[in-house]
């Protein structure tokens, strides 16, 4: 079975099977601080037990001026030079838990950004959607060469939160480039409107991705992994698959680990659908396989053109069955899973691959879609639904936190 296989990252890392729990949203490191916490351990033990083959952890701010939640783990802006004792030891503290019984882990980083070039964020046409784009987020301001590349800019911020992942004991970092956070603002021709050296053509959008890379591959080690995760061109997507391409190419020969393909961004959340929240894309074959898998055609476009470069799909995916044909069809080498690991954090150890117990037509993991409260339905503003969805799964993480076992009622069907 090939879920159960190991894999040799470029870097030499070894990943002992092809299940990753993937990042989510956590909301357990409030501030001031934003330091990793017992909570933080605690979610993570159950995972570091569960039999992955990699831990993704929740997204890690590079910088705390730019929160995307109030609970984000987060680097301070003020000391990320020269973290505390104290800080230096929660991260290795969560890094040991984390990787206690042989699972590596990467830790995702990002940054919550709109400011590639001062195009406003686009909820939709209604007078509502129009109002909150307006008054919660209004216009960017265009972020300067020096802001991007300068002393203590982004470049420097992303080096700095990865020196300290490597310098904690993590084996290696996750770039997001995707759902609409800064380096996705880069990538995309729909918020990246420079003319300058970080814009203008699909090299130079991706540019502040490759100096990044570039970079931290030289503050750590060769063997620290480096990936990246990037949005698919999907028929919600005015991006070209020529540039979109012609980017991946150019991640691919900086020496990128791995590429994990996801798509959507938060005026248009394709990661967020699933268990109720909105239908898969039409275009997505009814086939098992590929039904499970939201963006696993994308990636078999990207397999053509790349047939060394190692992928993870992430979005989905159920069961055995579903994830071995995705691995068979050649579009992925590794599968990200996201809410069921909320639910069953040692899901691959107690049913996907233990194949002695659990047959496949038994290896599945359904989760009771999610009901919208009346007035939320009732909202016009779609992101508030999706939001609220979100939340649902993010509170099953606080009571990984808290020491609670998951809530069994989300469950559907289970072994």
């Amino acid at each position: 079975m090939l879920l159960s296989e190991e894999i040799e990252l470029p870097c030499g890392l070894r990943l002992p099977n092809r299940l990753c729990k993937a990042a989510m949203a956590e909301n357990l490191a409030p501030g001031p601080d934003h330091k990793p916490n017992q909570k933080s351990v605690t979610a993570y033990g159950q995972w570091a037990d569960g039999g992955w083959g990699m831990i993704l952890t929740g997204n890690v701010q590079i910088s705390d001026a730019h929160l995307g939640g109030p609970g984000d783990v987060a680097i301070l802006s003020h000391a990320s030079k020269d973290p505390s004792p104290e800080t230096k030891e929660v991260w290795k503290t969560w890094a040991a838990t984390c990787q206690r019984s042989g699972t590596p882990t990467i830790v995702q980083l990002f940054r919550q950004d709109n400011r590639a070039s001062p195009v406003k964020l686009n909820f939709g046409a209604g007078i509502l959607d129009k109002l909150a784009a307006t008054l919660l987020f209004g216009t960017p301001r265009e972020m300067t060469i020096e802001e991007i590349s300068g002393e203590g800019g982004v470049v420097d911020q992303f080096v700095e939160a990865a020196k300290q992942s490597f310098e904690a004991g993590f084996k290696g970092i996750e770039l997001h480039g995707a759902h609409g956070y800064l380096l996705a603002q880069f990538l995309s021709p729909l918020t990246n409107l420079r003319t300058d050296e970080f814009g203008g053509t699909p090299a130079k959008r991706a540019e502040i991705v490759l100096r990044v890379i570039r970079a931290v591959r030289e503050a750590t080690s060769k063997e620290f992994c480096i990936g990246i995760k990037m949005n698919s061109v999907d028929a919600a997507s005015s991006e070209s698959l020529d540039d979109v391409i012609a980017q991946i190419r150019l991640v691919a020969e900086c020496g990128i680990d791995f590429i994990e393909i996801s798509g959507g961004s938060y005026e248009n959340p394709r990661m967020m659908v699933g268990d109720g929240t909105a239908a898969p894309p039409a275009n997505v074959k009814k086939s098992t396989a590929l039904r499970e898998s939201f963006f696993l055609e994308f990636a078999q476009t990207v397999r053509k053109e790349f047939p060394q470069l190692v992928l993870m799909v992430t979005g989905g995916f159920r069961t055995r069955i579903g994830m071995e044909e995705a691995l068979k069809s050649g579009g992925c080498d590794l599968i990200g899973i996201g809410r069921p690991a909320t639910v069953k954090p040692k899901l691959p150890k107690e049913i996907i691959l233990n194949t002695s117990e659990v047959p496949d037509e038994r290896a599945s993991v359904a989760l009771v879609p999610y009901q919208a409260p009346w007035l939320v339905k009732k909202f016009p503003l779609k992101l508030v639904g999706t939001g609220a969805a979100n939340m649902q799964w993010a509170g099953q993480i606080t009571r990984m936190g808290d020491g609670l076992e998951p809530s069994a009622s989300l469950l559907e069907t289970t072994v």
